[in-house]
Parts: C-alpha cells; sequence; structure tokens
C-alpha cells in the first residue's frame, strides 16, 4: 500500500490571507495526484494547520502576524477541490505533525489485514508521498518527520503538486530535502 500526504491544501493557502499564485497554480495537480492514488486503492491522508482565535498570542502568530486557518472557519477547511470524502484528516497546531507517523501507521496495518486477514508486523507502507503547501514549511516539516518515523520507505515528495511562499524558498526547501535522502519528483 502507498500512502500519499495531502499537506494543508486549505482555503487560506491557497486564495486566502496566505494564498499565492503558485498555490493556485497547483490545485489541478494535486487533485489528478489524489484522484490517481484512490483508483489505485491506495490511500489518502490530508493535514490541516489548525489555529485558534489566539493565534496572535502564539509564537507562530508574533512571527506570522497574519491570521490564518483558525478552526472552523472557511480558510481552515481544506479546499473542495482537492478534498475527497471519506479520507482521514490530521489537525496539526503546527508546521509538522507528530501524530501523522502513527495515522500512516494504522493505515498500513489496518491494509495489510484487509489484504491478508492479519495485521502487517511492519505497519510500513511501500511508500509516502507528500504534496501541498507550504513546500518550505509544512511539507519539509512533514517529510522530515516521516523520513525519521520510517527510514526504510521511500519518502517522496512531488515538485509538481507543491507551492512554497517564494519561488525561491519553494526550490531551497526541495534542495533541501534532497540532501535528506528525500526523493524530489516532477510528475
Amino acid at each position: 500500500m502507498k500512502v500519499l500526504v495531502v499537506v494543508d491544501m486549505q482555503n487560506d493557502f491557497i486564495d486566502g490571507a496566505l494564498g499565492t499564485k503558485e498555490a493556485v497554480a497547483i490545485v489541478d495537480n494535486v487533485r489528478k495526484k489524489v484522484n490517481q492514488y484512490l483508483e489505485n486503492g491506495d490511500t489518502v491522508l490530508y493535514t490541516r494547520d489548525t489555529h485558534t482565535e489566539q493565534y496572535l498570542q502564539t509564537q507562530e502568530g508574533q512571527k506570522l502576524p497574519v491570521v490564518h486557518c483558525v478552526k472552523g472557519t472557511f480558510g481552515w477547511e481544506i479546499s473542495e477541490k482537492v478534498y475527497a470524502e471519506g479520507c482521514t484528516v490530521v489537525d496539526k497546531p503546527s508546521f509538522g505533525s507528530l501524530v501523522l507517523p502513527d495515522v500512516v501507521r494504522e493505515a498500513a496495518e489496518q491494509c495489510g489485514t484487509a489484504q491478508s486477514g492479519k495485521a502487517e508486523a511492519s505497519g510500513n507502507p511501500e511508500s509516502i508521498e507528500l504534496i501541498g503547501l507550504c513546500t518550505d514549511i509544512c511539507v519539509i516539516s512533514n517529510a522530515m518527520i516521516l523520513k525519521a518515523a520510517f527510514p526504510e520507505v521511500p519518502i517522496v515528495v512531488d515538485a509538481s503538486c507543491c507551492a512554497g511562499v517564494t519561488p525561491e524558498s519553494h526550490e531551497n526547501a526541495l534542495n533541501a530535502m534532497r540532501m535528506c535522502q528525500i526523493q524530489i519528483t516532477d510528475c
């Protein structure tokens, strides 16, 4: 089983409070990738940046004073253009999710049980691919967490389905991930 992690494809990051033209430009690619995984019977997970109304009082809010992804708002919601009903969503209060590896492991075990009638002993998927926003903050954070949790599982990032805060920071993040043995594709 392969796992696709769709990182923070939320309205505020696409065309809302922190949106960019580069984020808007990847929406169709992201939807195509989600559809490919689902058609192949693989697992699709979403992460969702989640803040409270006290965001500006947080450390992140002090350094990035733009209110965004406040739980329950339209900006917090995953774009309907990329969300596939029934897929698991992991809310995260920070750039990376420390529970994401557990969710991936559980999905791999459930898939193994469904296919063989018993749980996969390793709990490891065949591969984990990440796409979404922002390459230079949340994608790289989650890719590094997953690489640490699954050192022998190929971790892949599709650059054509990611956008950074700026095109330059997007490229810097891709290069940093390459150095950490994360495979970068451009499909």
